[in-house]
Order: structure tokens, then sequence, then C-alpha cells
């Protein structure tokens, strides 16, 4: 028995991750060809900073770490339980306002890049004390090169599910991943033998069609990348089916067999949830001041201010609700060009006199290009289909 990898891993439990598992420091060959063939066919588009050197680094441990011996893989659940509290269930458990927009679920609460670099920061010192030495060792949650979703496979605490992520027995999908390169020598533990056999259902359920096969993402077409990564416009065929998420998304958790008896996470920093959903008027009116002191701690920060706004438009135009003309003609004049594009774009789909007055009064004086192209095409589509983008309720 490997009792240095015993005490490895009660440690990390007693620290609060749910999941741990050791591997070897020896390079991921497998991964590295599979990722630089995503790569080369575009399939990572949108993400700069994905470059063939990263990959390559990410998959050879000792490059990282001179004299790497193990890998230290550990998961921890943000899967949280509806508290009941907040107003009527939808179908994924979550509790919206009929304004609201969706969230992905990892980021109801604290930044989790904060709360699991402080456990892995706190696991290499607490083993160093308790071993009588120093470790030499470097860690990541998803912020590094480490390819975490192929270390967590091969340690044995998970095994990838068709939508890409990493499925576990006993928290399902709704788990952040992180690693602890260091020059402890400990045996390795065996990945599961375990697949997602014939599902589909992660496939079938995407509604941009982003899993392009089994276990192959098209991050152009992933809801997430586009709400999140994303800088720029949102490609105008896939608004529509973005539905109302202005923050990511979990369609593909939501309808994964393996998560319906997920077990819920302990750690109070998910648990305390903060944002569930996101009231899409109020982000269109929001400033950059309080759009940082609202989100100082969550990882919706990473979206900015501006992105949220675009995202906020498209889901306006969604949802079909012409209570919100008022809030987007606004920003339709008001607003960044990246919001007022969306903005022109949502006013066409929502359609009726109001609409349309905004969209002819935002072209009499719109100087921006990009801006002039929305809104002559929202105009276009209210003309060529009156009856159809007339306001909500309206006969």
């Amino acid at each position: 028995m490997d009792t240095l990898k015993n005490r490895v891993k009660e440690y990390a439990q007693e620290l609060g991750f749910d999941l741990v598992g050791i591997t070897s420091s020896e390079s991921f060959a497998d991964h590295q060809a599979i990722a630089l063939e995503r790569l080369r066919e575009g399939l990572m588009d949108g993400l700069p900073w994905y470059t063939e050197a990263r990959v390559r680094r990410g998959c050879n441990p000792e490059e990282i770490l001179p004299g790497a011996r193990s890998i230290i893989a550990v998961g921890m659940s943000y899967h949280v339980p509806d508290e009941g509290d907040e107003g009527p269930v939808g179908r994924e458990g979550r509790r919206e306002s009929p304004g609201d927009g969706k969230v992905a679920r990892y980021s109801w609460g604290d930044d989790y890049h904060m709360v699991i670099k402080e456990k892995l920061k706190a696991l290499v010192e607490g083993l160093s004390r308790r071993l009588g030495r120093p470790i030499n060792a470097r860690w990541y949650v998803d912020d590094g090169p480490m390819l975490d979703r192929a270390v967590a496979q091969r340690a044995g605490i998970g095994w990838f599910g068709k939508n890409t992520n990493i499925l576990t027995r006993s928290h399902g999908s709704w788990v952040f991943l992180g690693q602890v390169i260091t020059d402890l020598e400990m045996e390795p533990d065996p990945p599961l033998k375990k697949t997602c056999g014939s599902c589909v259902s992660c496939i079938d359920a995407c509604p941009t069609g982003a899993i392009v096969a089994p276990y192959v993402i098209d991050n152009a077409r992933c809801i997430s990348h586009l709400t999140i990564e994303n800088r720029g416009p949102i490609p105008v065929h896939l608004r529509p089916l973005m539905l109302d998420w202005v923050f990511g998304c979990d369609i593909c958790q939501d309808v994964c067999p393996v998560n319906r008896k997920a077990a819920y996470s302990e750690e109070t920093a998910f648990r305390d949830r903060r944002f569930t959903s996101l009231d899409l008027v109020n982000l269109l009116e929001m400033t950059e001041e309080e759009f940082r002191e609202r989100f100082r701690n969550s990882p919706i920060k990473r979206a900015k201010r501006m992105g949220l706004q675009r995202n906020a438009c498209v889901a306006l135009g969604n949802r079909g609700d012409s209570t919100a003309i008022p809030a987007l003609s606004s920003v339709l004049r008001y607003g960044e060009p990246l919001v007022r594009g969306h903005a022109a774009w949502a006013l066409g789909r929502l359609g009726g006199p109001e609409a349309a007055g905004s969209l002819e009064l935002a072209l009499s004086h719109e100087d921006d290009p990009e801006v002039l192209v929305e809104i002559e095409a929202a105009l276009a589509e209210l003309a060529h289909s009156p009856v159809s983008k007339s306001p909500k309720g309206a006969p």
C-alpha cells in the first residue's frame, strides 16, 4: 500500500476536495495529438491564447516542473441544491423571474479560481509541513497550460463525456478540476473503465449544434464561448439558438443522465448563492462602476460589462417580450457600438411600431458602419414579416 499517496488523498479531502486521484508526470501524448488536431481544424477558433506551443507545454509536465514525478488531480463540486426561497422553479431547478436571463451554474457563487487556488496552495504547504520537507510543486485550476480534463481522466477522477466534460460517479460533471504537479513519487491510480455508452442526450440537446461529433466541440458554436470568451459580435445565425443564456450554458449538463443523482457541494463559497439568474433590463442599464462592484468576486466578471449587455440584448430578442423595447431603444441610442448592434437585432425580433420607430430614428443618426448594417437588417426583417414580428400579445 502506498502510504504517502493515502496521506496526500486524506489531506486533500480534509481541505474540502470531493475527488482526489494520482497520475504520473509522463507526457500526455495521445491528448496532445488530439488537441493539436482540433486546433488545426479550426475547432478552437476564438481562443487566441490556445496555441500549439501552449498545448505542447501543457502535455509535458516535466517541462513545467523539472523533476516532476506525480500529479495530484482534484475535483470539487459546485452543484448546489434548490433551497425553495426565490420564486417558481424552472425545469433545470433554476428560480427565475420572467425578465431574467440564465447563467451557468458554476457562476452562481464565488469565483472558483480564488477558492480552489487557495486550497491547492494550502495542500502543498500543509503536505510540506506534514512530510517535514519542502515540496517542489506547481498548481493550476483552468488558467494554466495543463490539459486539466486529460489529467483528471488519467488519474481516475472521471471519464470523458461526449460533451467533452469530465463525468464523475459521485458528482456528475458539476465539478471544478485542479492539478498539482509535484516531485513526490506516488503510485498512479488507474483510469476508470467507464464510458457514456450509446447515450447521445447532450448531442441532441445542444441548440447550436456545437457538439459536432461525440467528444468533439466546435468552440465557435458553443453558447459558453459565445457569451463569455467571444469579445465581438455574435454571429447572426446563432443568436436565435442561444435562447436566454447570458453567461455560459448548462444545457448539455442538465440533460446528462449521470447528473441526475449528483451529490451536492459542501463548499460554502458555492452554496452561498448570489447569481442564479440576471435581470436583463438591469444589465442594459448597468454602469461600469456598478458592474465592477456587483460582480467583484464572481466568475461573471470575465464576460465584461459590454459582453453581458450584448448577451442581454440577444436574450431579450429571443424572449419576445415587448416590454423590453424602451430599454433596448435607449441602448440603441446611447450604448457602445457592439451593444447597439445587438440591440437593433433584438428590436427587429420584437417588432411592432415602437421598435420600428426606434430603429428608424437610430438609422438617421448612427455613424458606425457595423451598427448601420444591423439596423438596416432589422428594418428589412420587420418589413418582410410584419405579422410574425408584431409585439408580444398583439393581435
